[in-house]
């Protein structure tokens, strides 16, 4: 659509990314098909050597996979977007795209367990060398940028702590450097946080989440600003082979449309439920970016429209009590993952964090008895009644 930018955040929700087709559906067909065929041998020809536009093969592009990723660029107010498999085929593809051997990224410490473990392990074999440093933190941003760091790349809120990184402050660092900032949008969703306001590079989406919002699709997004790094990219993405297939951008899509009222209910019922366990006894410390009490509360008020879904506490009495709080939610589900209509709870130092390794979770102030509580839009009265019938046995 190209009026798009002219509309509400609301409004482009339901209407970006659709154009129109053959028949005239108000919803994008899903085109389930590994290939298209050619008008001809030199149609064919020309499509291959990108002098028309059009569609060869599903890896390289399809119209199903183009609306979801028109639709998600839209919203971060994007040039293009590339649809992948995973959340982690668009970490892996960012990283293929602007690391070679011999070159450094700085990373937030608070950041998805896996994205981690790829940078120390794959990437570390290729010879690209990390710094791990706590991003809310500029001046340790700056002071681990190496004449080599090509890319500095934060989450925030980070994953699990929900540490602030101050984006205006770390993408000047970056500038400064010759590197690119690259975002993880993940924990707020362009309804939320738009990183290319506050300078970013590269904004990156785990579409499993709060894009899809309703825990039945693995798929990642890359937002990019200009069509060089658009075209560099599809390169990357077509070699490396991690697309999203039709079926799922079809079901992100479908997600979208109600990702503005989604988040405006997981971040009403996440206030409330952080201040009430805020005041709870048998809770040590409570990091939501809407509570005062959040180290960074302030930059959370310059950089998010709403606070969010996602909260992180410690129940008194550590790794056992956190135990018992988990075996004993019965709306709640545990479970990884995060995002989704129903409220979620896991523990990072068990599951989705475990494979940092305990000295760098530490580090990054993951502790054995934190509780990551990802809100779901069920009655908020009822969440609350769950939780606190688990403390009351914790």
């Amino acid at each position: 659509m190209s009026h798009n930018k002219n509309l509400a955040f609301d409004t482009k929700c339901i209407h970006s990314g659709i154009r129109e087709y053959e028949h005239g559906p108000v919803v994008p067909p899903i085109y389930q098909t590994s290939t298209f065929k050619f008008e001809s041998a030199q149609h064919g020809g020309s499509l291959f050597k990108g002098e028309q536009k059009g569609y060869i093969y599903t890896r390289m592009l399809n119209p199903t996979i183009e609306a979801m990723e028109d639709a998600i660029s839209a919203l971060e107010n994007g040039h293009k977007a590339l649809g992948c498999g995973s959340g982690m085929a668009a970490v892996h593809t960012v990283f293929s795209a602007l690391l070679s051997a011999g070159d450094h990224i700085v990373c937030s410490e608070a950041v998805y367990g896996p994205t981690v473990t790829l940078l120390k392990t794959i990437f570390a074999k290729f010879g690209v060398e990390t710094t791990f440093v706590d991003a809310s933190n500029l001046d340790a941003i700056k002071s681990a940028i190496m004449p080599n760091t090509k890319v500095v790349y934060i989450e925030t809120p980070g994953n699990p702590t929900l540490a602030i990184a101050d984006l205006e402050g770390a993408a000047k660092i970056a500038h400064e450097a010759n590197a690119q900032l690259v975002v993880d949008n993940t924990f707020m969703s362009p309804a939320l946080q738009k990183p290319f306001d506050f300078g970013a590079d590269v904004i990156l989406h785990s579409l499993t989440k709060f894009l899809n919002g309703h825990a039945d699709v693995i798929g990642g997004i890359i937002i990019v600003k200009d069509e060089e790094t658009y075209k560099h990219f599809r390169k990357t993405l077509n070699q490396t082979g991690g697309v999203i297939d039709p079926f799922n951008s079809f079901l992100v899509h479908r997600g979208l449309k109600t990702l503005a009222i989604r988040m405006e209910r997981h971040s009403i019922s996440a206030q409330k439920i952080a201040e009430w366990l805020e005041s709870h006894p048998k809770i040590e410390w409570v990091r939501y970016p809407g509570l005062k009490s959040h180290p960074q509360y302030d930059i959370a008020q310059r950089q998010h429209n709403a606070q969010g879904g996602m909260i992180t506490f410690e129940v008194k009495g550590g790794f056992s009590a956190g135990e018992t709080l988990m075996n004993t939610v019965k709306l709640s589900q545990l479970a990884v993952s995060l995002g989704g209509v129903e409220s979620l709870i896991q523990h990072p130092a068990s599951m989705t964090h475990a494979s940092m390794g305990k000295e760098i979770r530490e580090e990054a102030n993951i502790t054995d008895g934190l509780v990551r509580f990802s809100v779901g839009i069920e009655n908020v009265e009822d969440i609350i009644a769950d939780l606190e019938q688990a403390l009351d046995k914790a």
